[in-house]
């Protein structure tokens, strides 16, 4: 059976997936200039993506007799995906999105990791998919670090 650490990270998964689409969609309608055009196209097509993980964790849950958090369990943790002040900072935003990503994979990682030791198939299919989607939004947003013009 599903062990206490599966749901607990499921939960976790939940919450974060949601603050993440509440960041990349102020980000993306914020973010102004010429650099910031690209990284706010990626930035609105992973909102879908993220929501499509929150909709996958929500489910699981379900399936394991929990019911997914409401906004009142939620606590932001994401200060460095906080729109910048200053609206043509995509660095700002490509680092945030850097952070949220490299700690989402750990997440998925350890969610994996739980569902194998507690012989839970369906949620490790879960974590290797959303993990999946996390290493390419991370290796998208590592190029634009790259291609970014250094001051």
């Amino acid at each position: 059976m599903t062990s206490d650490e599966v749901t607990d990270l499921l939960t976790e998964a939940y919450i974060d997936e949601l603050e993440t689409v509440m960041n990349y969609l102020t980000n993306g309608i914020v973010l102004d200039g010429v650099h910031a055009e690209e990284v706010k196209e990626s930035l609105e097509a992973d909102v879908e993506e993220e929501l499509e993980h929150a909709r996958l964790l929500g489910h699981r849950l379900k399936q394991l007799d929990q019911s997914p958090p409401g906004s009142e369990s939620f606590e932001a943790r994401q200060s460095s995906l906080q729109p910048p002040e200053d609206t043509t900072d995509v660095q700002s935003v490509i680092d945030g999105v850097l952070e949220a990503e490299e700690e989402a994979k750990e997440t998925y990682r350890s969610l994996l990791e739980a569902a194998e030791e507690a012989n839970d198939p369906v949620t490790e299919d879960v974590a290797v998919t959303i993990l999946a989607d996390e290493e390419a939004h991370h290796t998208e947003f590592r190029g634009f670090k790259k291609e970014f013009p250094q001051d």
